[in-house]
């Protein structure tokens, strides 16, 4: 149905007699789709009208907080165009009002009307990113850091553990940014040497060297107009990194044994697995670089910090691999004792090694059922570790105790914990980003009974 048809029959309906105590439903349900989210969850209820839903299942489907779910949900239910079912938790359908009420009319042509397109259901890495978000809302709150950071052209830092999926978010801003229809430029500083920096980074004019037989351009003229990714920037040597801060101050280069200054606009996401603020301390990073690069800081967390999302995930990947394989997707399945040792294995792979323990469990597996003994070479591969008597703690290690200890002992009360270890709260807070620190259960339930100030 084009704009026309629907603006004429949204006419003739706003034209009925109506009492004037009584909400116009029109301009009610035009407010009501105007949320991208509201409007999605109506066609995604109406897709499948025989189905149900809960909250949990469309935060997944929509990679979105759960209390804005909730939030949209009730307002389709109090509308009257979705109906909440009682069964526990609560789920959700589709409803249709009755055909002489106005609001009939109004849910037909909004699904009559093809439905836009957002840049998230285009995106490939939105997607992927979406299979690793399970029921803990960590995940969902980092798809929110993702949405903000990419509305903005602001140099990006993703911390996370190997495995965690840094390279993702970092496409996903991409795609989700105005730079979406240039190119995303991706470059390993750890198996980068200062040799190969120069002439990868900046390319070279044919004659530079021994074997430059023609003119090659650099990852940086590549990004021009879109985006530039260093991961682990941490293992980027001094003289890299000097000559990386030239260039995100200057936006400008020369090419290996080239004359001519040539003109870069590309927007720089960074990601490492590294303490960068450490290594600032210790003068292993440049300072002036540190701050270019972490403008925005996002940080992934480990699936050792949600543990509840691992046998999500796993089923998930076995899904996958089933439909990857031709087979039916329930060909393979978990046993209770394989998903109880599958939590309990610390990975630290992360999700790429839970996706790769998966496959291998599903094509070694011999029967339908994956057993415990078909995914014991986790155990096997387990790194061993000294006992803690015969091991000196690191200076990070050391500084990241201290640090819980002082916020413990403050109740997460933020400033007067900055003010006991003498350092500003933008530093504090800078420090319970790089080590991961959240509050214990125990301390949270003490600040709600107690406020501290952030």
């Amino acid at each position: 149905m084009d704009d026309l048809t629907f603006n004429a029959r949204r006419a003739s309906t706003a034209g009925a007699t109506r009492p004037t105590d009584r909400p116009d439903p029109d301009a009610r349900f035009r407010t009501l789709v105007q949320s991208p989210l509201r409007s999605g969850i109506l066609r995604y209820l109406n897709s499948q009208p025989t189905g149900s839903f809960d909250v949990e299942s469309l935060t997944q489907t929509f990679g979105r907080l759960k209390l804005d779910v909730e939030n949209c949900v009730r307002e389709l239910v109090d509308y009257g165009v979705a109906r909440q079912l009682p069964t526990v938790p609560p789920q959700y359908a589709a409803e249709r009002p009755p055909d002489d009420d106005p609001r009939a009319d109004l849910l037909d042509m909004f699904l009559e009307r093809r439905a836009a397109v957002s840049n998230e259901d285009q995106s490939p890495s939105v997607q992927r990113f979406r299979e690793m978000i399970g029921r803990d809302e960590k995940m969902l709150v980092v798809f929110e850091w993702i949405r903000t950071a990419a509305k903005s052209d602001i140099s990006v830092l993703i911390l996370g553990p190997t495995g965690s999926g840094k390279e993702v978010v970092a496409r996903m801003i991409h795609e989700l940014s105005r730079r979406a229809e240039a190119k995303f430029q991706a470059v390993n500083c750890a198996a980068l040497p200062d040799t190969l920096f120069e002439s990868e980074i900046f390319g070279y004019e044919k004659g530079a060297f021994t074997g430059a037989h023609d003119r090659k351009p650099g990852r940086l003229e590549l990004a021009n107009n879109g985006t530039l990714f260093l991961d682990e920037i941490g293992d980027m040597s001094m003289l890299a990194q000097a000559k990386l801060l030239r260039v995100l101050e200057e936006r400008r280069f020369e090419r290996l044994g080239g004359q001519k200054s040539i003109s870069v606009d590309f927007r720089l996401i960074s990601a490492t697995n590294r303490p960068l603020e450490q290594f600032v301390r210790d003068g292993r990073f440049r300072e002036d670089l540190y701050y270019r690069v972490n403008a925005f800081a996002i940080r992934l967390p480990s699936l050792r910090e949600r543990q509840v999302d691992i046998p999500v995930l796993a089923q998930r990947f076995l899904t996958r691999y089933c439909a990857a394989q031709g087979l039916p997707v329930d060909n393979k399945a978990f046993s209770r004792e394989a998903i109880d040792l599958l939590v309990k294995y610390p990975w630290p792979g992360n999700i790429r090694e839970l996706e790769s323990t998966v496959s291998r469990a599903a094509l070694s597996a011999p029967l339908r059922t994956i057993r415990a003994q078909d995914i014991e070479f986790l155990n096997a591969s387990t790194p061993s570790t000294a006992p803690a008597s015969d091991r000196l703690a690191s200076l990070a290690e050391t500084e990241r105790a201290h640090v819980v200890r002082v916020l413990e002992s403050t109740r997460w009360n933020k400033k007067e914990a900055a003010r006991v270890l003498e350092i500003s709260r933008g530093t504090l807070y800078r420090k319970i980003v790089e080590y991961g620190l959240e509050p214990e259960p125990r301390s949270a339930a003490v600040r709600r009974r107690q406020p501290a100030e952030a």
